[in-house]
């Protein structure tokens, strides 16, 4: 039986990748996350006592903790979701960036080649293609132009990856996905934080003209994207992830005012971001023909099934924005040490 390595498995891809791959598969699944501000052991919650699941706190900039639960686990596959994601941030402060997905992603490429892991899946964005004039998509043969700090860490950390398989052999695949929404999404981001803030009445802020561009994804299509290409990707390859489900911003955030019975007079517009990319768009069609994946669930059915998770799951994301979230792995973990 195949163990996978998620890093990063208790943030919002992560953790929807680990209940998919428990559900889907018989994997073993070992989550290896610091819980830094975006990682949350209650989205992993309920799985606790799965004999096939386990989690370990550890941060991937650490060589002694990479190289301890290697050793200790000995994991056949890695799935590496763990980054600092945020784009603001990195605006305010790029330094965690490059420590996080450049250093971090260095960390445990040299820790799988020393383990002989059989297959490194490096889970990326398409943000590192930078940005789209009205036309065109990103293929994976498009030039690497990131335009922010995080997008540039990122490309770096494609970089190391692309370089461990030329260089060392190593059985390592780059993923670049679009936007992705769902449940348990850090309410920084904008679907998250529309709805939470439409729910409360109180002003949903929208950047600079609102009519940038995104190829939105639900992340469970994204997840099941990840498992066929850990099952069947090419060594070395590059793939990119779209949900063919372009909105502007503000048609995203009209489509959540009307959702939650709101009118648009909550509509702020603020100050555009430093480096905003004006629009993304995948070409998904190596998925497509090569792997025989498509996304199949629509945008406005995905949306509306996320409204109604954050609106059932309003404790959740209370206790995200008090940051009381922090607070369950010691009430789960804390007396098992």
């Amino acid at each position: 039986m195949s163990k996978l390595l998620v890093t990063g498995g208790a943030g919002f891809i992560g953790s929807n990748f680990v209940r998919l791959a428990l559900t889907r598969t018989r994997h073993e699944v070992v989550v290896f996350d610091a819980l830094t501000y975006a990682g949350n052991l209650e989205n992993l919650a309920g799985l606790e006592n799965d004999p096939r699941y386990a989690f370990v706190k550890g941060d991937i900039r650490d060589a002694a903790a990479v190289r301890a639960v290697f050793e200790a686990q000995r994991p056949t596959h890695v799935v590496h979701f763990a980054a600092e994601s945020h784009v603001d941030r990195s605006v305010m402060d790029a330094t965690a960036f490059v420590q996080t997905n450049v250093v971090g992603t260095q960390v445990l490429l040299d820790a799988g080649r020393a383990c002989g892991v059989e297959r490194f899946l490096h889970v990326s964005t398409d943000e590192v293609y930078g940005s789209l004039g009205p036309t065109g998509r990103f293929t994976e043969d498009s030039p690497l132009m990131p335009n922010s700090p995080y997008s540039a860490s990122k490309t770096g950390s494609d970089l190391l990856v692309r370089a461990a398989f030329h260089t060392h052999g190593m059985n390592a695949i780059v993923t670049r996905c679009s936007n992705n929404y769902g449940p348990y999404q850090f309410p920084e981001k904008l679907i998250p934080l529309m709805i939470a803030n439409a729910l409360e009445n109180k002003p949903l802020p929208v950047y600079g003209d609102g009519k940038n561009v995104r190829d939105w994804i639900h992340v469970q299509d994204h997840c099941e994207a990840l498992l066929v290409v850990l099952a069947g990707g090419r060594a070395g390859e590059v793939y990119n992830i779209g949900g063919d489900s372009e909105r502007e911003n503000l048609q995203v955030v009209r489509r959540i005012l009307a959702l939650a019975n709101r009118g648009e007079d909550l509509i702020r517009y603020v100050t555009d971001r430093p480096g905003h990319d004006r629009r993304y768009a995948i070409d998904s069609s190596r998925m497509r023909d090569e792997l025989g994946w498509r996304p199949s669930i629509r945008f406005e059915d995905g949306l509306a099934a996320t409204f109604r998770w954050y609106v059932e799951n309003r404790d959740w994301w209370e206790r995200v924005r008090s940051g009381a979230y922090r607070d369950y792995y010691e009430r789960w973990y804390g007396a098992r040490r």
